[in-house]
């Protein structure tokens, strides 16, 4: 009987923690510009590193500076085996501190978003 009771007791587990990990988010690991870094230069693009592969039709960013105005960004792409996603950014951007909206939708189906600054020094 605590044989059988021991196995079951295993087996929940097991499918559990296979569950859980069948069904992980994607969640924004790293970027570049650097999550509320300073950056000297200007960048010409964001590339922003997550822990799943990404859909790319329903993943994005809204990139606002410092006038709170949206930055027109283009070219969206995915990279590193669809966990990196890149959107360039328009040519000489003005010093100041801008806000990265994102959101993601990973290959399993769940949607992520997020939001990180990083500013351009004088």
């Amino acid at each position: 009987m605590r044989n059988i009771v021991l196995s079951t007791a295993l087996a929940a587990m097991s499918s559990v923690l296979l569950a859980g990990a069948a069904y992980a988010h994607a969640h924004l690991e790293s970027a570049l510009p650097p999550i509320n870094g300073t950056v000297k230069d200007a960048p010409q693009e964001l590339d922003l590193k997550f822990s799943e592969e990404l859909n790319l039709k329903f993943t994005g960013v809204k990139v606002t500076g410092p006038d709170k105005k949206q930055v027109k960004t283009d070219g969206d792409m995915l990279m590193d085996g669809d966990k990196s996603f890149m959107v360039n950014l328009p040519a000489g951007l003005p010093a100041g501190t801008y806000k990265v909206e994102w959101h993601a939708l990973s290959q399993d189906g769940h949607k992520t978003h997020g939001d990180y600054k990083f500013t351009v020094k004088p």
